[in-house]
């Protein structure tokens, strides 16, 4: 698993922002040609994320470019200027229907050919933020086996669904904890919805904990600022790993003795208390704390 924890936006037109954030250790930087960029500077921005992809160095950060939603008009054309330059994946806006990530995947393929690049190499992620993606999220979930993530965008469903967007969230509550199942449930990591405030970081870490604590791996976000406290909220605490440790060991030991359920610390551990203990190993192992 690829640690995706923080996923930052950067306008694609502009190159300063995108060298600011290659310095900043994130886990995923997002190159955008969508919603932050203006329509008349969409070809400014396939030509800086270009520039970027082949010059500048992103260390360990995933080199991701969201395209314009599929049937805008423009997606063919944000594809055929970045693709030469091999980002390692796209983020799909406005996915209501899974033939959309089917159109891109073939696309993606098509160029892996071309250009002779591995079959399957050129990742996607799919942000859910529309009713119709929504009530299609178990065929979007199965869409392509490109498809590694579902990030949820909670501002533009909220529009579309007429909602009012509200600090509390449960006007979006359903749909947040849709994605993350749908995304469980096909093996898919699950990124949370932007915090808008760039300002209330409590905030921000609350919110992050809270979707933590749902299972999402990760979190969209806006500023450069919101990167260290969302990677430190989705990353497991130091206890949580010793104790996920002493967990995995402790049932290997008594699996050898023909024991399924027992004790440790006074609490009862069986197979799903383990596999929970597997699953934040597996999380400390993707942000290199393990």
């Amino acid at each position: 698993m690829r640690a995706r924890r923080a996923l930052l936006y950067m306008p694609g037109d502009e190159m300063r922002k995108i060298q600011k954030a290659i310095t900043l250790g994130v886990d995923c930087i997002c190159m955008d040609i969508e919603d932050g960029v203006a329509l008349n500077r969409k070809e400014a921005a396939r030509e800086t994320i270009r520039e970027a992809l082949q010059t500048l160095d992103f260390g360990r950060s995933e080199r991701l470019v969201r395209i314009n939603p599929v049937g805008s008009g423009l997606e063919e054309d944000d594809l055929r200027a970045v693709l030469p330059a091999r980002p390692d994946g796209f983020v799909l806006p406005k996915v209501s229907e899974a033939s959309q990530v089917q159109q891109v995947a073939g696309l993606l393929e098509a160029a892996e050919r071309e250009y002779g690049w591995p079959i399957g190499s050129l990742v996607l992620l799919a942000l859910i933020e529309t009713a119709r993606g929504v009530v299609n999220l178990k065929e979007i979930a199965g869409s392509s086996p490109r498809l590694q993530a579902l990030i949820f965008g909670a501002e533009d469903l909220a529009g579309d669904i007429g909602a009012v967007r509200t600090r509390e969230g449960w006007e979006i509550f359903y749909a947040r904890s849709a994605v993350v199942t749908h995304a469980a449930a096909f093996g898919l990591q699950a990124l949370d919805m932007v915090f808008m405030d760039l300002h209330d970081i409590e905030g921000l870490r609350k919110e992050s904990l809270e979707a933590a604590r749902m299972a999402y791996t990760g979190k969209q976000v806006i500023h450069p600022n919101q990167v260290a406290p969302v990677q430190e909220a989705f990353s497991p605490s130091d206890e949580a790993i010793a104790h996920a440790k002493r967990v995995v060991e402790a049932a290997a030991e008594q699996q050898k003795s023909g024991v399924g359920a027992f004790a440790l610390d006074g609490k009862m551990i069986d197979a799903p208390v383990v596999r929970a203990a597997e699953w934040v190993l597996e999380r400390a192992r993707a942000a290199g704390k393990v």
